[in-house]
């Protein structure tokens, strides 16, 4: 349906909602046309004006938590889940979408108490089983997270993102082969799909077959969809292959895509600072600055470079800068105190002791 025709759908609903105002199937119709015009304002709106209607009208209830799920808007969301359970306690679809919140909020014991209370209602729902592989993921319990993904596969044995997560939670334990065998599988099944090739592309560089890294990393690039991050770990592979002018280039490729994150202008700068190109190394260091001007880590890395190019004066500056911005950091304090003590006693030998 393209913008005019949902334009008229839109009016052709309204109409129909003035002459019977208390049909709430017109209001879900028109919350319906509304998302699909991504005008989720007014979704809320007819969401909640449905609400006075029926305040227990369950798919509104829903919708209206998702809506400020996905929003980020936690509190919001938990309170439509809840008075969605008054009106149907037995609804799984509920208890996994506050399972999802608490995930989300890092709070680990209510997110698995929802999952396994959906479980009671659909215990046949993988998604419900991955969501708590996840969960055991994100809290780096990867024994729990494997076998909830693989019970995940026993359910759906092609399901995309259990094997995905499997590569990943394989990866993570260093078992690369187990890695790749999951994402080849995933390949096999979406040939197009961004996120394994790219995947692929990092298991292959670990395990130092370049010519089969290379090649994914090529393909990612090639698919459709967001090649920043491709862009940066492409460059770090070539990186660890010593082909570091091929990794510059990338990075400023991403750096072109997306000129406010600040992620490849810190790579780079470690790039750069590794190759004993302190200038250049500082030049990122700065741009990633101007986006992040708060940001110790930069100062500190910015005073390492000065510190490594035998600029002390000017590295205890910028230590100092990231104390002062973090005073609660220890690891900052210690730097700073032990440049700065080396300094003086070398100032002294010289019978010369700079203010700082």
């Amino acid at each position: 349906m393209d913008k005019k025709e949902l334009e008229k759908a839109i009016e052709k609903t309204v109409l129909k909602m003035a002459m019977d105002p208390k049909n709430t199937e017109h209001y879900h119709e028109l919350a319906k046309y509304y998302a699909m015009d991504n005008q989720y304002e007014k979704v809320i709106s007819v969401y909640e004006t449905l609400l006075t209607l029926d305040p227990k009208d369950m798919q509104t209830l829903i919708n209206l938590g998702s809506i400020w799920y996905y929003a980020k808007d936690y509190k919001k969301a938990l309170k439509y889940f809840n008075e969605a359970v008054l009106v149907n306690p037995s609804n799984y679809l509920v208890y996994y979408n506050m399972g999802n919140t608490y995930a989300e909020l890092k709070n680990f014991a209510k997110a698995l108490h929802f999952y396994s209370r959906a479980l009671d209602f659909n215990s046949e729902d993988p998604e419900i089983y991955n969501a708590i592989g996840l969960l055991y993921h994100d809290f780096e319990d990867y024994v729990e997270a494997r076998a909830y993904y693989e019970k995940t596969l026993s359910i759906d044995p092609n399901n995309l993102a259990a094997l995905i997560d499997l590569g990943n939670v394989s990866y993570k334990i260093f078992d690369y082969e187990k890695a790749l065998e999951y994402y080849n599988r995933v390949f096999t099944i979406a040939p197009d799909n961004k996120t394994v090739a790219l995947c692929i592309a990092n298991t292959m560089a670990v395990l130092k077959d370049k010519k089969k890294a290379y090649e994914f990393f090529d393909r990612a690039l090639e698919l459709e969809g967001d090649n920043y991050k491709t862009y940066i770990c492409y460059a770090i592979a070539k990186s660890d292959y010593n082909d570091y002018d091929d990794a510059i280039g990338l990075y400023k490729k991403a750096i072109e895509l997306n000129p406010k994150e600040v992620n490849a202008y810190i790579l780079l700068g470690n790039l750069f600072s590794n190759l004993k190109k302190y200038k250049e190394a500082e030049e990122q260091y700065r741009e990633a600055l101007k986006i992040n001007k708060l940001d110790p880590s930069l100062f500190v890395l910015i005073a390492n470079t000065y510190f490594m190019n035998n600029e002390v004066e000017r590295s205890i500056f910028s230590y100092r800068a990231a104390v002062n911005l973090r005073p609660e950091n220890d690891e900052y304090k210690l730097v700073f105190i032990q440049v700065l003590e080396d300094y003086i006693a070398e100032s002294r030998k010289g019978d010369v002791v700079a203010n700082f």
